[in-house]
């Protein structure tokens, strides 16, 4: 027991990057952490740390033996929740971070709440660059490729942009029949909230946009097109009521090519919870289903 706990203080200080953090997170001194640290150096024969006045960085062995370190205490945590889930179902907090369009899958999280009451939803809708390890998010909800390898990923579902209109607006504008005839429509544009640059529409052939509205967040967007404002550029699982409902159809179909892909990424070095294993499952089966 000597030795895990020797391990977890290693673990804390690797990851905080800091004694100090370490001792607090296990209610310890910085110095007691830097001597249980010196003392598993001394048995290990090996520097885990680089240390400096301002910080402790790994070193390379340091590193490797983070790795080691993390698996261990993955099967002891593997282990418990075995136990655990003998006794009970999935219950406790979920941190999940999901982007601003997340508000617009709802529908999926109120089915999820449903079905696992005793899980509590800690959601953070937000587009900018979430570090899911070292904010302490349990997973997030991203479009597009993973690109830390630190992380797990699971493949929630395609989404396609369409551009779009309401019926009234084709019938008093006229509906576009080339790329090129965007140029003298009203065109409800979209700003990414993290760098502030517009979207590009995925059109085969680019055209210079006429931006008659920009907006940072989707749904002014799709509200302006149900209004007859516009046409704008929309992702499909955000609007399939609408075009269901036929408050809005699409246009240039055949102009336009996109796939997208939402992807629930987690931290490799986590044993996959219950509570996070059931919201996973559930996402990948609802998210793109018709309610």
């Amino acid at each position: 027991m000597d030795n895990i706990g020797a391990l977890n203080a290693f673990v804390q200080a690797a990851e905080a990057r800091s004694f100090t953090k370490a001792g607090q997170a296990l209610g310890v001194s910085s110095s007691a952490i830097g001597k249980t640290v010196a003392r598993l150096e001394e048995r290990l024969a090996v520097r885990l740390f680089h240390r400096s006045t301002r910080s402790v960085t790994l070193t390379p062995e340091g590193a490797l033996f983070l790795e080691r370190c993390r698996r261990i205490f993955c099967e002891i945590e593997a282990a418990e929740l075995e136990l655990a889930q003998l006794q009970a179902a999935p219950r406790g907090k979920l941190r999940i971070s999901m982007p601003h369009a997340g508000m617009l899958m709802l529908p999926a999280l109120a089915g999820f709440m449903r079905r696992w009451p005793e899980i509590e939803l800690d959601l953070d809708f937000s587009d900018r660059f979430v570090d899911v390890i070292d904010e302490g998010f349990d997973g997030v909800i991203r479009a597009g490729d993973v690109g830390d390898s630190r992380l797990m990923s699971r493949k929630l579902g395609t989404f396609h942009l369409k551009l779009v209109g309401a019926p009234a607006y084709f019938a008093a504008r006229g509906t576009p029949a080339r790329p090129a005839d965007l140029a003298s429509h009203a065109c409800l544009l979209h700003r990414y909230a993290t760098s502030g640059k517009l979207e590009p529409w995925p059109l085969r052939r680019p055209v210079e946009l006429p931006a008659t509205v920009v907006a940072n967040s989707i749904e002014p967007l799709i509200c302006m097109a149900e209004q007859g404002l516009g046409i704008a550029c929309l992702p499909d699982f955000a609007i399939r009521t609408q075009l269901a409902a036929g408050t809005l159809v699409t246009v240039l179909d055949r102009h336009v090519r996109h796939a997208g892909v939402f992807r629930l990424l987690w931290p490799s070095s986590r044993h996959l919870s219950p509570r996070l294993r059931v919201f996973i499952d559930f996402m990948a089966e609802h998210l793109f289903v018709p309610s």
